[in-house]
């Protein structure tokens, strides 16, 4: 609701809608499973009850999402019944439920801890920006993903082969996700202000899947027009 790009954010109408309640609508189309909104302010929970979602109110002071998806899932899942969950950001209102689903697929595979997304970077103006971050991943010809190595805000790998653009869609294993929570912040977490670091400074795998688009996320005036534009005929 603090954003300051675009105050009230999860809230901004989209054909007479709140942008959560379409969030809410993409991550039930993927179906992977019970759809909860984890918020920490009283206006998103009441939309998201509004419009027949399960919320659970947290805490305002998580560092990030991860710890905030935690204490949601502790609250909705005492007796651990569920093995993975997927932190869909609240500013995607038109994720594919492909997308969805291509992030919690690898969580079945042995050895995985936490799967996320990349796309292969098209646009050079992407390579050098420190706002897109770069996933080094070794993908063979015709790959799907792969096991991340790093990520950086930096123009990385060197030398010629595509670079691909971190898309901020987690999915976890429940274990890993409790692990993660615990970890202290890394060494190079805080070098890069990325979380993920975190993870692999622990030794954790971290599964990318490639996707062929990066998700509208939306945080500007121009991002709202443009997700409604999209939503025109949903």
């Amino acid at each position: 609701m603090a954003s300051t790009r675009l105050p009230g954010k999860p809230l901004a109408d989209i054909h007479g809608r709140p942008m959560v309640a379409h969030v809410v609508e993409r991550a039930r189309e993927a179906d992977v499973g019970p759809v909860v909104v984890a918020c920490c302010e009283d206006a998103v929970y009441r939309a998201a009850r509004a419009c027949g979602a399960t919320a659970v109110m947290t805490r305002a002071d998580h560092a990030s999402g991860s710890d905030r998806i935690y204490e949601a899932l502790r609250a909705i899942d005492p007796e651990r019944r569920h093995d993975a969950v997927i932190n869909v950001q609240g500013d995607l209102p038109t994720v594919e439920r492909a997308t969805v689903r291509a992030v919690f697929d690898p969580l079945g595979e042995d050895g995985v801890d936490i799967a996320t997304l990349i796309a292969e970077i098209r646009d050079p103006d992407e390579a050098d920006n420190p706002n897109v971050v770069k996933a080094v991943v070794a993908i063979p010809a015709g790959g799907r993903g792969g096991r991340a190595l790093y990520f950086s805000r930096a123009r990385i790998p060197t030398g010629p082969g595509p670079l691909y653009h971190h898309i901020g869609l987690y999915g976890f294993r429940t274990e890993a996700l409790e692990r993660f929570v615990a970890l202290p912040p890394g060494i190079l977490e805080a070098r890069e202000k990325l979380e993920q670091l975190r993870a692999l400074e622990a030794g954790m795998r971290i599964e990318a899947v490639r996707v062929d688009t990066v998700p509208l996320g939306v945080d500007t005036p121009a991002d709202l027009e443009r997700a409604r534009r999209m939503l025109d005929t949903k």
